[in-house]
């Protein structure tokens, strides 16, 4: 069962047990957005005005390395240069919105669907980024499959810098604004997968990639 559609029964049932109708009205919609925008929020670091940079510096805090770009076109160029750099080979499945990129003449041999056992490497996007803690946000879609940032060794995330937004407080308030319900996963990625359970000592890669590299684009 599609996950959306459980979780939607799960709350019928709940809302059934309190004598609700299973979705809720217009007024109660209206309630809970009232709400959110009353609500106090509580203390936040100051933001540069630039916030790539505040997300450059703290995504390499966490082991994320970046490059930057002038524009989407660049990113193929960029994408050959990291792959090369660390001996990785020149394929990878992406998302199924970058098809539209000229990887090919980058010398590039991308495919456009979920990561199956031996994909080393994976292109994403997302749907906004953190400053405050250089965090990729990824919301999953049937174009925008949520594997393709976790089971490749290698990830490798587009991050248009129009994109970035302060904190998760604002990322969240992009995705109510945009697109008004949760999808069936929203990840938030900050750096390579790690651990310390074994003798306290980190350990990178543990329940997901190796590495994370982020292109920011920034225009």
């Amino acid at each position: 069962m599609d996950t959306s559609i459980a979780r939607r029964n799960i709350l019928a049932r709940i809302r059934a047990a309190q004598g609700r109708e299973a979705e809720p009205d217009e007024s109660e919609r209206e309630a809970a957005a009232d709400y959110l925008a009353r609500h106090p929020q509580g203390p936040r670091p100051p933001m540069p005005e630039d916030l790539a940079v505040r997300f450059i510096d703290e995504a390499q805090k966490l082991s994320t390395t970046v490059e930057s770009v002038d524009a989407l076109s660049d990113v193929p160029a960029a994408v050959l240069r990291y792959l090369t750099q660390h001996g990785l080979p020149l394929q990878a499945i992406a998302w199924q919105t970058l098809q539209d990129l000229d990887w090919t003449e980058a010398g590039l041999t991308i495919e456009f669907r979920k990561p199956e056992d031996g994909d080393v490497v994976g292109i994403t996007g997302c749907f906004c980024a953190t400053a405050e803690t250089g965090t990729l946000v990824l919301l999953s879609g049937p174009e925008t499959y949520a594997s393709a940032g976790l089971l490749p060794e290698t990830h490798i995330a587009i991050v248009p810098a129009s994109r970035i937004v302060a904190g998760h407080e604002d990322a969240f308030n992009l995705i109510r604004a945009e697109r008004g319900e949760l999808p069936r996963a929203v990840n938030f990625v900050s750096g390579p997968s790690r651990t310390g359970d074994i003798e306290q000592t980190i350990v990178l890669g543990a329940h997901g990639p190796y590495r994370v590299h982020a292109i920011v684009v920034r225009t």
